[in-house]
């Protein structure tokens, strides 16, 4: 009797939550493209040198994905002008996935990188690099507001 409420109280649970996480995941599961902008504030100085180690060890990555069809769109935009020190970045990364479930899903990129380059301690060292020559990072994901919507 004991092990038959358990079962019951337990359907139960499920029965009641299923709703709200299936209402909670369809977002993710749409078709519609998914932008994230991600945004790359370097050290003084050290702009170009991010961008050719950018160009060279991520761009090939992400061009990749777009082969793969997991990215519908990649490209890079830097400020014309410059603006105040705490609201400067210096490149932001604008990549379109084909939909929000791929965007989030887990997805090996070290074996993409291990693919594509086989010398991995010059990869790792210039990615370590990368990182190490920026004052911050940070990601955006962006949401469409519908301003016809009522």
């Amino acid at each position: 009797m004991i092990i038959l409420r358990r079962i019951l109280v337990a359907l139960l649970f499920i029965v009641t939550a299923l709703p709200i996480f299936v209402h909670a995941q369809s977002p993710a599961s749409s078709d519609r493209p998914f932008v994230v902008e991600y945004y790359y504030k370097t050290k003084w100085g050290h702009a170009d040198e991010f961008l050719k180690l950018f160009k060279k060890n991520h761009y090939p990555v992400l061009k990749k994905e777009s082969e793969m069809g997991r990215i519908v769109k990649v490209w890079m935009d830097q400020p014309r002008y410059h603006t105040t020190e705490d609201g400067r970045w210096d490149f932001r990364v604008t990549i379109v996935f084909k939909n929000a479930t791929v965007a989030n899903e887990p997805f090996d990129e070290a074996a993409l990188q291990k693919q594509l380059y086989p010398d991995q301690d010059t990869f790792q060292r210039e990615e370590q690099r990368r990182f190490e020559i920026l004052d911050s990072h940070w990601d955006l994901p962006l949401k469409t507001v519908d301003l016809d919507a009522k």
